[in-house]
């Protein structure tokens, strides 16, 4: 290994990953018959794989073994790498170790989420109401109707500007209003569908202002924008409770990570039990460990996939959050600027990045086509993956599309499920990550130019399947074909 001194940072290092990622050389085939390169613009859904961390985690692979006993060296490494682990994270979100744990959990965001609702419920128990905003993943808003007596929206602001971040102060305004009875306040960093960042310090301020706790919804930030949950001068600006995923952190196979302040989970008793979390268990009684990740983390861990997302976090933190944003900035804004050029092209949310911050994601529509549609000759034709529908968000794009929906449909109702309302009420979102590149946007854009010229022509090859997508009568690939468990099994056992 070489010595930290000479070891690459900043944009150097960033120069040196960039391309060092899993499937950044997949090729398909087009209607068209070539083989090109797959341009990747999913990242929001999940990221791809930086091979360095898949590489440093198949090494420890090697090494494996449960932790806690350690009376034999593969237990004894295993223990360090995955303690390690656990300091890196919270390191990396400045969440000061004394104060806060983090732990890992088995389902994403949704999983930690889910246990946070549980255990703010839990540690205010006079208190029957959370609050989050109309802008919310699925994710960070089910869980609290789920857990939570009574749940209260936020709305967007700047809605005719297309701002469209968490509105203060109506946010205060319902926290005075609700006073005495709010638990917690949970919001997302950044949204999933405009990218769209929130002022999370103001925030804060405003929850704990009024006794509320702060629970932040990290996925889509943690691997685009700097991240700092404690400040010991200013204690109302601290995030009580950070939860992140992996798989959006350029580690897919890892798990989700919970970063919470140690008094709150002391407070309760743990919400997951099990092997590793307790001292003693006798037959009438169990005793729960104090002790920290360990208390919070009962059963076996998924131990190799937290070293993968840490040793990623190493990376992105020797590269400098704030190198990356600037950099993904760029990129940014020559694909609004692209889209800017295409009269047909409609993006929600401010395109100005000064005005309205972004992270990640553009989601727009093409006058005339239906989201489907688009995202399908993206990929048959171009070869460009990206997603399409409501992204699990659905009040926020309903909010969002509710004039064009009603000039369609009359009365606006996301129950309802005709396929022709499930074709038109949707959109097509382009998300990039730090191996985006110019090149990618130039890509992007040329096909949007060529689609909203040529629209109309290519619709006529495309037919409305039994679950209502759009595909290609022409174009008919077998993907068990490019790949599937069962040949590459076959395939093993021949060689």
């Amino acid at each position: 290994m070489g010595s930290p001194g000479k070891s690459l940072t900043g944009k150097a290092l960033l120069a040196k990953i960039r391309s060092d990622f899993m499937g950044l050389d997949t090729l398909y085939e087009t209607v068209n018959g070539e083989r090109t390169r797959r341009i990747y613009l999913d990242s929001t859904a999940s990221s791809l794989m930086l091979r360095p961390a898949a590489s440093i985690a198949a090494d420890f692979m090697k090494h494996y073994s449960n932790t806690h006993s350690k009376l034999h060296h593969s237990a004894h490494i295993s223990t360090a790498a995955y303690d390690w682990a656990h300091a890196r994270i919270l390191s990396f979100v400045g969440a000061d170790p004394e104060i806060y744990t983090c732990f890992f959990t088995g389902s994403g965001t949704t999983g930690g989420i889910n246990r946070m609702a549980r255990v703010f419920r839990d540690v205010h128990p006079g208190k029957d109401t959370a609050i989050i905003s109309i802008m919310e993943h699925h994710s960070n808003d089910l869980p609290h109707r789920k857990h939570m007596k009574n749940v209260i929206h936020v709305p967007v602001e700047g809605l005719k500007e297309d701002k469209m971040c968490i509105s203060l102060p109506q946010l205060e305004k319902t926290l005075r209003e609700e006073a005495g009875k709010v638990s917690y306040v949970s919001i997302t960093a950044v949204s999933n569908v405009t990218g769209i960042i929130n002022p999370i310090q103001d925030i804060a301020r405003i929850a704990h202002k009024y006794g509320a706790l702060l629970m932040v919804d990290g996925a889509q930030s943690v691997a685009h924008l700097p991240t700092k949950m404690f400040y010991p001068d200013d204690p109302d600006a601290c995030i009580d409770a950070l939860v992140f995923s992996g798989h959006k952190t350029y580690t897919p196979g890892s798990p989700g990570v919970v970063i919470a302040r140690k008094d709150h989970l002391l407070a309760i008793e743990p919400e997951e039990v099990g092997g590793g979390m307790v001292d003693r268990v006798l037959e009438d009684r169990y005793q729960v460990k104090d002790s920290f990740p360990d208390r919070e983390e009962a059963g076996t861990p998924n131990i190799p996939g937290a070293i993968a997302l840490a040793t990623t976090i190493e990376i992105l933190d020797r590269i400098g959050m704030q190198t990356l944003m600037e950099e993904e900035d760029i990129v940014m804004e020559a694909a609004l600027k692209g889209m800017a050029d295409i009269s047909e092209i409609h993006v929600y949310g401010g395109t100005d990045l000064d005005l309205c911050p972004r992270a990640a994601s553009i989601s727009f529509n093409i006058a005339g086509m239906d989201h489907g549609l688009v995202a399908a000759l993206l990929n048959d034709y171009f070869n460009i993956a990206v997603r399409n529908q409501c992204f699990c968000a659905h009040p926020y794009v309903k909010e969002m599309m509710s004039d064009d929906l009603e000039d369609k449909f009359g009365i606006i109702d996301f129950g309802n499920m005709s396929p022709e309302f499930m074709r038109k009420a949707g959109m097509v979102r382009a998300s990039f990550g730090l191996y985006s590149t110019m090149e990618d946007v130039e890509l992007l854009i040329s096909a949007l130019k060529d689609i909203t010229q040529n629209g109309e022509e290519y619709s006529k090859g495309y037919e409305i399947n039994a679950e209502n997508d759009y595909v290609n009568v022409s174009y008919q690939v077998d993907n068990q074909a490019i790949f599937n468990i069962v040949g590459a099994v076959d395939q093993y056992l021949e060689d």
